[in-house]
């Protein structure tokens, strides 16, 4: 399955954010672009969230996010949030997929609410990738928050877990896309 944007067109007033905007993303692909260019209106627009003023989206299916806000329930723990999205995700492997991604037996136990910001970020972005009905991903900002060797794990464990999927992971973070090794969209 691939994701086909065809002639993408959105405005918020006078300011024009997607123009005549064409990609099909059939594998896992980083979009990159400055601030304001309309990447996380684009993944609103793929979500259902956001309307496009023209063009057309085919391709996308049972899709799962990460948000630019990390969207956790503060009173569950990490494994517990990982679970309660993942249709059908063992807590086994919700807490050995935290922990190579730096989580201790002591942070397992945490309601996300006492989560560092990255332990957040880390747990959101699982979320996504282990969600098993997810056909589609879409991924804004995931290693926000991160130091270098925590970006370097995410984007290891982003490759490993999203397989062939269509993919569409949004950064500013050039060293976080080639880390990936996926193909880079500018916009």
């Amino acid at each position: 399955m691939s994701i086909v944007i065809q002639n993408l067109c959105k405005s918020f007033g006078p300011h024009a954010v997607l123009h005549d905007f064409s990609w099909t993303v059939d594998c896992p692909m980083v979009l990159m672009g400055a601030s304001g260019c309309g990447k996380t209106t684009l993944l609103r627009i793929l979500l259902g969230l956001e309307t496009a003023d023209s063009g057309t989206v085919t391709g996308v299916e049972t899709p799962a996010a990460i948000f630019q806000e990390d969207r956790l329930c503060p009173h569950l723990t990490a494994v517990d949030n990982l679970v309660l999205t993942g249709h059908g995700l063992p807590a086994a492997q919700a807490r050995t997929e935290l922990q190579a991604l730096g989580f201790t037996e002591a942070d397992l136990r945490l309601p996300a609410v006492r989560l560092s910001g990255g332990q957040k970020r880390r747990a959101a972005l699982l979320r996504a990738l282990l969600c098993r009905d997810a056909q589609t991903l879409l991924l804004d900002e995931p290693f926000t928050g991160m130091d270098a060797d925590l970006v370097r794990d995410a984007a290891a464990a982003t490759r490993r877990l999203a397989g062939e999927r269509p993919t569409i992971l949004v950064t500013h973070d050039r060293t976080a896309a080639e880390l990936l090794g996926w193909p880079i969209r500018e916009i």
